[in-house]
């Protein structure tokens, strides 16, 4: 089995700022994420959440569901309300026949606020690893045993960012939880996508493909930017438009044997990037940094 290479609607429009794209329909994202060459995409908030809805439209432009984004708040929650919470989603992504779950700890977090710089974003309780890691790997636990298992997403703006918090997340957790390499969000706080992956292959399940401009991104942290303010000024862009080594990244994948979904989560304006023309660079910058890989 080689990989699969997705989208994130996010290049049509944005779950944190749905004034960008807000007039997109979910047919224009989809026909035009097909014709861009991607066999899948990412839940957004403009796709109905009824399995029996949800799976005809996908039929019809020939895409598979990937995966869905789920605030987890297991800081502040059992494992049991988190377990009660997620019923909703996780049978929408099992009908749909989805393997990995998309989980990110949002207790506190600051990246959908537009007035608050990323700096801000609260700490990791450290004295809460051990106790967290065991509530986050009895949860994972439990949705691994249902056919989903939870894929980490480490995120700019809360409280698991750095390349440090990752290491820790990973120590402290069994392997039930996988985790979500994301090369733009480590890129962004500072970290090394390529250590990451050296350190964590065996646990990775899922990777976002997300890249970043270098000058955008010194500018973003220079003015203690936003997270969002980051988004529409340009910091995201598309795999190959930006500085990430994605050879080397890709070559520890495949050292490793990966083979789950490749996603081009790479958020924009859409009026300043054109959906469709960026879906296209991210589709054949990704399609040939997998195959030189040896990952198709």
């Amino acid at each position: 089995m080689s990989v699969k290479l997705g989208i994130n609607p996010l290049t049509w429009t944005n779950d944190d700022l749905p004034s960008l794209g807000g007039d997109t329909p979910l047919a224009t994202c989809l026909t035009e994420g097909k014709q861009a060459g991607f066999a899948g995409f990412e839940l957004g908030h403009k796709f109905p959440r009824d399995p029996e809805l949800l799976k005809p439209i996908l039929q019809r432009h020939e895409l598979e569901l990937v995966s869905g984004w789920y605030s987890g708040y297991l800081l502040q929650r059992s494992v049991e309300e988190e377990i009660e919470a997620v019923q909703d989603h996780l049978r929408l992504l099992k009908a749909m026949g989805c393997k990995v779950m998309v989980f990110c700890e949002v207790t506190g977090c600051v990246h959908a606020d537009q007035g608050k710089p990323v700096s801000e974003r609260p700490p990791f309780p450290a004295e809460r690893w051990e106790e967290y890691g065991a509530k986050l790997t009895e949860f994972a636990r439990y949705t691994l045993s249902q056919g989903v298992q939870l894929a980490y997403h480490h995120h700019m703006g809360t409280v698991i960012e750095t390349e440090a918090e990752v290491d820790a997340l990973m120590q402290h957790t069994g392997p039930e939880l996988g985790l979500l390499l994301d090369t733009g969000h480590m890129t962004y706080a500072g970290g090394d996508p390529v250590a990451v992956a050296k350190r964590w292959a065996r646990r990775i399940n899922h990777v976002h493909c997300k890249d970043i401009r270098a000058q955008v991104l010194k500018e973003a942290r220079n003015r203690n930017a936003s997270f969002l303010n980051a988004v529409l000024d340009g910091a995201f862009t598309v795999p190959g438009d930006g500085c990430v080594d994605y050879p080397a990244v890709f070559e520890v994948l495949k050292d490793n044997d990966y083979q789950g979904w490749l996603v081009v989560e790479a958020e924009q304006d859409p009026s300043v990037a054109h959906p469709l023309t960026y879906a296209t660079l991210g589709y054949n910058n990704l399609h040939a940094f997998a195959r030189n890989a040896g990952l198709l």
